[in-house]
This record gives structure tokens, C-alpha cells and sequence, in this order.
């Protein structure tokens, strides 16, 4: 009977050190399948073309497809939401921007809590908007569009790729930096913004650069200024709005990757170290240049930190901005 309840506890103890085992053995086999990094907004805009990018590399460095899934709507929270309840193995990731820590206080009712349930996992970099208005409006320059916007409080309608998304809340920032009241008009996304902007529906936009460079390039909009600290090396003659006298504008907003909490460590480090391994690249490090984007490896903590940082400062800022959405 000894040699019988021994042979069972040493069954059970197998069983159990092997069940333990298998989250560590599935973390250093991943991935094992495809990987989704879901958008938050339209084709076209920054966010889907610096997740298209990344993701190009970052498939042939993984030796797995990357996916892009674009889903739209409610400022980026939808695609955040779906991560959020994703299965956390390391297969669905969401490509976004400082938009990220906006949604955490702009959206009180959520089926997700952004610093709980949503994980960094890379820097990649940051960029400034860029103010461009419609060419029918004969400004030239920041006190231009101030002085219009003044003499027509309530008339100058702006867009953005939607509420709570990096062309809105700098805008409303903008307004009560200067006393101006525009209309915003909240698109799924930055492409269908700018169509409306080129056609005149709308008169303004302050929007990422590598959603307006090539209406920039091809004249379809009008450039006024920069939203960084200093000036854009992609648009070097063009002001910043501190410059242009917007005491303290400074608006960059980051772009990374995130996964669901409850991602393996293990998998969490190796996609990390994916994804700067990507950014060293060259090729890589032009391509998003080329859209305006200044590329900023970091740690995985460094970045924490950021969002951390980000979702307490924008969270006082739209408290007193009076933003809320249902």
C-alpha cells in the first residue's frame, strides 16, 4: 500500500510540475500563428502607417504574418476595448498613440481600465502635428488663423480623425490657450478628415505629419506651423505655435505597441526586444522619418513610465477642459 500511495503522489506531483511548465514552454515557442495588431482608425492615417511598417519587419524578424486590423471608432477605444479582452498570448497587439492616455479620462463609462488592463510593450517614436487649413482661406500664418477664428467664433469648423484622437485634444487645447471657439467635427479616422479639409467642408485641421505631408507636398492644404518643441526636420521653414507666440504649445505625441495585460513576461520581452531590433534597422528608421516620425528606442519601463505620466497629466487637462464622453 506504501509503494502504491507513493507511486500516486509522485503521478500528481508529475502532472502538476508539468502542467506548470507549459505557459513557460508556449511563451518560448511564440508565436505560433499569425499576430493581429489591431488600429484604431482608418487606413491612411499615422497609426496605420507606422503599424504597417513596423509590422512588415516585425513579421520577418517573428518569421510569422503580421496582420493589420483596422478597427475604427469612438476616439480608438473600440480597438482598445478588443485588445483589452483578447486572449493575452502574445498574438494580438494594438499599434496606438498618446491618444491612449486621453481615452483613460475622457471615457467614464469603459469595459476596460487603460492602466490595468492594457500593457506597453514598445516605444517607437513621436512626431508633432502639423495646423494646415483649407486653401480657400487666404491666412498665411498662426495670427491669421487666431484673428479669423476670433472675428467668426463658432464658424471655423476643424476636423480629426475622431473624439479623444491626437488631432482633437490639442485643438481644444489651442482654444483655450488663445480664447478662440471653433466646431469640431470628429471623422473615423484622419484620411476621411483630410478629404473633407481638401474639398472645404471643413476649414482646419491640427494633424500628425505623416497624416498631412502628402497633401502638403501636393498642395491640396495650407502648412501653417508645427506643434513641437522645435521645428520639424521634415518641415523645416515652417513655425512652431510656441514660436508663433502659443506660450508652452508643445504637443508630440508617442507611438507604440501594447498588448493585453496578462501577457507571458516572456513574450512580453522578446517582442520588445523584436521591435527595437526593427528599429535599428535603417531602412526602417527612414521610412518613418520620411513621415515625420523622430524614432526613440526605449525600455520597456521607460515607456510605462511615459503612459503613466500621460494619463495622470491629460487626465487634469480634460478635467479642466470640462471633456467628457458618454
Amino acid at each position: 500500500m506504501k509503494i502504491k500511495r507513493q507511486s500516486f503522489v509522485s503521478a500528481v506531483l508529475a502532472i502538476f510540475f508539468s502542467a506548470a511548465a507549459l505557459p513557460a514552454a508556449a511563451a518560448t515557442d511564440w508565436p505560433t500563428r499569425p499576430i493581429t495588431i489591431l488600429v484604431p482608425f482608418s487606413p491612411g492615417g499615422t497609426v496605420d502607417i507606422v503599424a504597417r511598417i513596423i509590422g512588415q519587419k516585425l513579421g520577418a524578424e517573428l518569421g510569422q504574418s503580421v496582420i493589420i486590423d483596422n478597427r475604427t471608432g469612438a476616439g480608438g477605444t473600440i480597438a482598445t476595448g478588443i485588445l483589452a479582452h483578447s486572449n493575452p498570448d502574445g498574438h494580438t497587439l494594438l499599434a496606438q498613440h498618446m491618444g491612449l492616455a486621453f481615452n483613460a479620462a475622457l471615457y467614464e463609462k469603459s469595459t476596460f481600465d487603460t492602466a490595468r488592463d492594457i500593457l506597453p510593450v514598445a516605444h517607437i517614436g513621436t512626431t508633432p502635428n502639423v495646423l494646415v487649413t483649407n486653401n480657400n482661406l487666404s491666412i498665411r500664418t498662426v495670427d491669421d488663423f487666431i484673428r479669423l477664428a476670433k472675428s467668426k467664433p463658432g464658424e471655423i469648423n476643424y476636423g480629426s480623425g475622431g473624439i479623444g484622437s491626437a488631432g482633437h485634444l490639442p485643438m481644444a487645447v489651442l482654444e483655450s490657450a488663445t480664447g478662440i471657439r471653433m466646431i469640431h467635427v470628429p471623422y473615423r479616422g484622419a484620411t476621411p478628415a483630410m478629404t473633407d479639409l481638401v474639398s472645404g467642408h471643413i476649414q482646419a485641421m491640427l494633424q500628425t505629419v505623416p497624416a498631412v505631408m502628402p497633401y502638403i507636398q501636393a498642395g491640396k492644404v495650407r502648412a501653417i506651423a508645427t506643434s513641437g518643441k522645435t521645428r520639424s526636420p521634415v518641415l523645416p521653414n515652417l513655425p512652431t505655435l510656441q514660436e508663433a507666440g502659443i506660450r508652452g504649445f508643445d504637443y508630440s505625441p508617442w507611438y507604440g505597441l501594447f498588448a493585453p495585460s496578462g501577457t507571458p513576461p516572456q513574450v512580453v520581452k522578446k517582442l520588445h526586444a523584436a521591435v527595437n531590433k526593427v528599429l535599428n534597422d535603417p531602412e526602417t528608421v527612414e521610412k518613418l522619418g520620411q513621415q515625420g516620425l523622430d524614432v526613440q528606442k526605449m525600455t520597456r519601463e521607460q515607456f510605462s513610465e511615459i503612459v503613466s505620466r500621460d494619463i495622470e497629466k491629460w487626465g487634469a487637462s480634460i478635467k479642466a477642459l470640462h471633456l467628457k464622453m458618454e
